[in-house]
């Protein structure tokens, strides 16, 4: 089945990013609700294992219990878990980078938004694929650097470069960026992730730009444009054997 996003789901998305910092519960609820209408696309959801890998706050993992699956949030800040105050569900507190699961434990393991906040994206995606079962599926995505919110609160003027962006935010906000430029903030483009998914024994089920329409997957395939123009880069793959 094919992910069938309208231009409007588009725009309200987009919009909605707006409100982000003053209404987390309205973005990240409609961010969540976008991304568990995209999998249903390809997964049948009742039923899954599902490890949410820096699930912050839950609101992914409660999309997932809401369609029928066990879930569990995995975040490595234990005042993101904790600070809504919820309770519904299984946490753990630990490093994306040494899941404290066995092999092959789940049929999906899903990140939204992470990999951009870590140094070495490709080890996290292999720590990912560890976990999950073999014909399981591994979703992740992330704000490529080059597109217009690659500088997260300080862009769009980490065009010229991410220190000098963060420098900029300083001396404006006289206070810190919350995403740091090579601290909490890497900047990670869309070829190294295409040419990673190709090399690996793994069923590419979906490349598409996260937020736009189903009419804009063209947008991938296209080298140089595909870096500024993605926005974000949603990938879904099945493992295709027990060797990553």
């Amino acid at each position: 089945m094919t992910n069938k996003r309208r231009l409007k789901d588009s725009i309200e998305l987009i919009s909605a990013f707006r409100f982000e910092q003053t209404d987390p519960d309205a973005f990240y609820g409609l961010l969540a609700k976008d991304a568990i209408k995209y999998l249903e696309n390809y997964i049948d959801l009742t039923g899954f294992q599902v490890l949410d890998v820096g699930g912050g706050a839950g609101y992914f993992t409660a999309g997932f219990l809401a369609k029928g699956a066990f879930c569990i949030a995995l975040e490595p800040d234990e005042a993101e878990l904790t600070w809504r105050k919820t309770n519904f569900y299984s946490a753990v507190i630990a490093d994306g980078f040494r899941l404290p699961f066995k092999d092959n434990s789940f049929d999906l393991c899903f990140s939204s938004n992470v990999l951009e906040h870590v140094k070495d994206p490709i080890s996290f995606l292999k720590e990912m694929l560890r976990v999950t079962k073999f014909g399981g599926y591994v979703f992740a995505c992330y704000t490529n650097w080059l597109s217009p919110w690659g500088g997260h609160e300080t862009s769009p003027w980490h065009y010229f470069g991410g220190h000098w962006a963060r420098k900029r935010y300083e001396r404006k906000y006289q206070k810190q960026p919350k995403n740091i430029y090579e601290k909490s903030l890497f900047p990670i483009n869309v070829e190294q992730m295409i040419k990673f998914l190709k090399s690996s024994d793994l069923e590419i089920i979906d490349l598409s730009p996260r937020y736009y329409p189903s009419w804009a997957k063209w947008i991938i395939y296209m080298p140089i444009v595909r870096e500024f123009l993605t926005w974000n880069l949603a990938m879904l793959v099945r493992k295709c054997t027990n060797q990553i």
